[in-house]
């Protein structure tokens, strides 16, 4: 994890690998006195396919293998895990990079996307050219059972386990995945949403884990691009512990997800599908 540092050190500007977080040094506003405390931080990766420039994102600088695969399969370059060829990451300090080799089918549509992305950690769709490319024609889901309210129980408690950078030093989102017996199995996190979500889903491809029966937690708000993620990685249940925006629970229904909303202190909520749908 962290190694030891000189009180208030400033951090080192370039570094061969960046950690999850760093220590800080702060001073009070009204005081003299100084203190630090851990910062979560954030690197530029660059991403080019088959040697094309393709995205610069600012992430969190920990399971990048896994944001890789998730981001390619959740912004529809690639179809499945077959696609990607190969993968090399290098880089320092706050400059990393990634060369995917990908096959001729996805690079192929990657080009007829005609997108070129300068992401931030809070972005979404920027970059998109095209209304058609902001909401693209997804396949619907076969539709699966709502989880057993048991599975929600303690929810946000038990998922702390999940979030050790968060609690840590705070300043992340977080994604974790639950398997088709109500089991924490896998969890990510990323000072983006978006990002968090992609590593969960590359770390669910990479490891081989069954998706089918199982669902994804999001800490964060759930708006339109979450929906197209999950949909794309075919992950049937979404939960969300912040509400979901109309137009997310308008997609959710058109094709058959399961979103639910964990509010803090009420009962789950089910956005979709509806009440006339469950009948």
């Amino acid at each position: 994890m962290n190694t030891k540092r000189p009180a208030c050190a400033a951090p080192a500007l370039e570094a061969p690998a960046p950690s999850a977080s760093q220590t800080y040094c702060y001073s009070n506003l009204e005081y003299s006195e100084s203190a630090s405390t851990a910062l979560a931080e954030e690197v530029a990766l660059a991403i080019a396919f088959n040697g094309i420039s393709q995205a610069v994102m600012l992430v969190t600088p920990t399971d990048l293998e896994d944001f890789i695969v998730g981001f390619s399969l959740g912004s529809g370059i690639i179809q499945d895990a077959t696609d990607i060829y190969d993968l090399q990451l290098s880089g320092s300090g706050s400059a990393q990079y990634a060369q995917v080799t990908i096959s001729n089918r996805a690079f192929w549509n990657l080009k007829q996307q005609r997108r070129q992305l300068a992401g931030t950690s809070g972005c979404g769709l920027c970059g998109v050219e095209a209304v058609e490319q902001a909401l693209p024609d997804l396949r619907v889901l076969p539709g699966a059972p709502l989880p057993p309210v048991e599975w929600l129980d303690g929810l946000r408690e038990r998922i702390g386990a999940f979030q050790p950078l968060g609690q840590h030093c705070g300043a992340v989102h977080a994604a974790v995945f639950m398997n088709d017996k109500g089991e924490l199995l896998l969890g990510r996190e990323d000072i983006g949403r978006h990002n968090a979500l992609d590593k969960l889903i590359g770390g669910l491809i990479r490891q081989k884990i069954p998706t089918a029966g199982g669902l994804a937690i999001v800490t964060s708000r759930c708006s339109l691009e979450l929906i197209q993620k999950v949909l794309r990685a075919g992950i049937q249940t979404l939960v969300s512990l912040s509400s979901p925006t109309g137009l997310a629970v308008q997609w959710a229904r058109r094709h058959n997800l399961n979103l639910i909303h964990l509010p803090q202190k009420n009962a789950p909520r089910v956005y979709s599908p509806t009440l006339e749908n469950q009948a």
